[in-house]
Formats: structure tokens, sequence, C-alpha cells
């Protein structure tokens, strides 16, 4: 069963869903890793949130939600689940917590689905809708 928690730092095993990330020609891992250890990301802002999947004590996915700078919105940032529990609801567990968390905030929550074929598919299965816009791919309004 998958579970999903609120983190405050990096789990050991996110080299794991990097190199992973790394392979596939995702870059979300990569930077979130850069950008924590420089600091230039944490998910510390009020509002912000940083969540890790687990399957057992496996980590199986991360996503976090931060503040949209240009925006009165969050952003859903830096979702990564790995390849093997994909379509098991690992995913979907991470968007549900970063949406609850980006609503307790924001009426509006946006991403980016470029990063891969199945990412705009897997958010617009969310409710979000295309949009034509400066930064983001994808929205959600309450």
């Amino acid at each position: 069963m998958i579970r999903v928690e609120r983190i405050d730092r990096l789990p050991l095993d996110i080299r794991n869903l990097r190199e992973e990330a790394d392979r596939e020609g995702v870059n979300n891992m990569r930077l979130l890793v850069e950008q924590w250890t420089s600091g230039a990301l944490r998910f510390s802002k009020p509002g912000e949130a940083l969540f890790a999947a687990y399957e057992g004590d496996a980590l199986v996915g991360v996503g976090g939600v931060t503040c949209e700078t240009d925006l009165d919105a969050m952003r859903m940032r830096r979702l990564y689940v790995r390849r093997d529990w994909r379509k098991r609801g690992a995913g979907r567990s991470l968007a549900q917590a970063m949406i609850a968390k980006g609503f307790e905030n924001a009426d509006l929550l946006t991403c980016n689905a470029r990063a891969t074929p199945a990412a705009a598919p897997f958010w617009e299965t969310l409710g979000f809708v295309p949009v034509a816009a400066a930064g983001h791919t994808h929205e959600l309004r309450r």
C-alpha cells in the first residue's frame, strides 16, 4: 500500500530516483537535488511542501508544491514516480496530496507538463486543463 508523507529533507533513496529519471531523460530529479543542495528551492516558504511516496520502506516517488511567483497560485513541481510504480496509484496519491496542500493556499494551481509525453494526460485526469500561458501548461481552479 502506498503511503504519502510530507518531508522536510530529501530521502536517502533520492539518488535512486534521480538516476532513474536521468536515464529516462527527465531532468526534474536532478533539478530537485541541485536546487535543494544549493538552497534555491527547499519547499519551505509558507504554503509550500514536499511529499514522498513509499511502499513499505521503499521510496517510490516524490513531488512538491511551491508558490507561483508571478500569479496568486501554487505550482505543482518535481513529481516523479519510479517506472515500476507507475499506474499503481503512487503518482495519483502524491498529486492528490500536492493538490490538497496547494488549495489550502490558493484557488489556482499550475503545472508544467512538458517533461514527458505522459505528463499532460496524467494531470488532465486530475482535472487540470491545458492553457496557453508563459511558464506553465496546465491549470486547475477550485
